[in-house]
């Protein structure tokens, strides 16, 4: 997978997503289960929409991601709104930072990246090394049934002046995961011809029960469990899963 060019238009692809769906999530999740403090680590942060968000409530917030070009955009954003983020280029999976958070989150279905088990087990256990005692993870995963019903074998087109792309979705070579071969077509303010960029971006899931005994054996204990953006708990029509973990 490669952000290098995606991350210049990702914003604009991203402009209708719930930022503040996600924020709200956390300030609800914290305050019910009494979060240790306001420090987060923001994980796969992106170009940092919702670090500053964060940031903008009163968090104190450290974000990472593994493309530079999205960290450099989510700079740029934090300068412009004179905000203070602290940002470093890492692997989610191979996580090396030198303190503990009270909070911290993998959002946006980021953690449908890691394409291995093992590598969502790394994950788990760097968050919990990297967790204060009794601090919170939250996170959130496609369901199952959002990857064999809704993406698997659709097309998805969108058109406008500035970006225009073709999303062709296909099934993964392991189980419960899918392929998104995406064709951008992105407009030169300047000449106002169009580039074609292409990118392949893989994802995986995985059953809730198979995520909670992963959580259970590197140390949480799995608070909550709920459903695109709500309360409620999960149905056999959910597309987005939230988890909420503490650090025993």
């Amino acid at each position: 997978m490669s952000y290098e060019r995606f991350a210049y238009i990702y914003d604009h692809l991203m402009q209708d997503v719930d930022y503040d769906g996600w924020l709200d999530f956390v300030n609800r999740q914290s305050e019910t289960y009494a979060a240790e403090g306001k420090d987060i680590l923001d994980i796969a942060c992106g170009t940092g929409e919702l670090s500053l968000r964060l940031a903008g409530n009163g968090y104190s917030v450290t974000g990472i991601d593994l493309s530079e070009d999205m960290l450099v955009m989510a700079q740029q954003k934090a300068q412009e709104r004179n905000i203070m983020l602290s940002l470093f280029q890492q692997d989610m999976s191979r996580l090396e930072l030198q303190r503990e958070y009270g909070l911290i989150t993998i959002f946006c279905d980021s953690l449908n990246y890691l394409e291995k088990e093992e590598d969502v087990i790394h994950t788990f256990r760097g968050v919990y090394n990297h967790l204060k005692k009794d601090g919170l993870f939250m996170f959130d995963v496609h369901s199952l049934y959002k990857v064999s019903q809704i993406f698997m074998n659709q097309t998805f087109t969108h058109t406008d002046d500035a970006v225009s792309y073709i999303w062709d979705c296909f099934p993964g070579e392991v189980p419960n995961s899918v392929e998104h071969e995406l064709t951008f077509f992105v407009a030169d303010e300047k000449t106002g011809l169009y580039e074609r960029v292409e990118e392949l971006h893989k994802q995986r899931t995985y059953p809730v029960l198979q995520l909670t005994e992963w959580l259970a054996k590197e140390g949480f204990e799995v608070l909550d469990i709920s459903a695109d953006f709500t309360e409620q708990p999960p149905s056999d029509d959910s597309e987005r899963l939230f988890f909420t973990c503490r650090k025993k």
